[in-house]
């Protein structure tokens, strides 16, 4: 029984893993968005999360922690430099898991990882997202049929 533990393992031993996270998180960092399966963005999420708020901060600890957990200096520069002035009035909620269908070789079920305000209006709309106040929400619920075509497209089509 797993009882009292948290994460998944992913296939993978410990090292494995938190360099995966790691790398993850990095690229989260450096392009705003990753396009990855949904189990490793849930996974993934919560250590982004973590990065951002440590880099609020933004004292020399902080710094060290940050590099200590994402093994990039220059993902670490950005994220102290660009990605932690925008969210200085957020509490939480730096980034979003959208969900795009399931992969094309192996029908595992593909998501974006998205940080907010890294996504313009037209790449929402082609991801199936309206624009709200307040920023991109998921698109309203539509038929299963219509699901299923639309998850087909946004697998066929590349990433724009």
């Amino acid at each position: 029984m797993r009882h009292q533990h948290k994460g998944k393992k992913l296939g993978r031993d410990s090292a494995h893993r938190r360099a995966m996270y790691a790398n993850l998180a990095c690229s989260l960092i450096e392009h705003g968005r990753i396009k990855t399966t949904e189990t490793k963005a849930k996974a993934v999420k919560p250590l982004a999360e973590q990065m951002i708020t440590l880099a609020r901060r933004g004292d020399l600890a902080a710094r060290r922690l940050a590099i200590s957990k994402l093994r990039s200096v220059n993902a670490v520069h950005i994220l102290f430099s660009e990605v932690a002035p925008r969210f200085t009035d957020r509490p939480g909620g730096y980034s979003r898991i959208v969900k795009i269908g399931p992969r094309q070789g192996d029908a595992a079920d593909g998501a974006l990882l998205v940080r907010r305000g890294a996504i313009s209006a037209a790449e929402g709309r082609y991801f199936g997202m309206t624009p709200r106040a307040g920023g991109l929400v998921a698109g309203e619920k539509r038929s299963a049929k219509k699901r299923r075509r639309g998850r087909l497209d946004d697998v066929r089509r590349p990433l724009p």
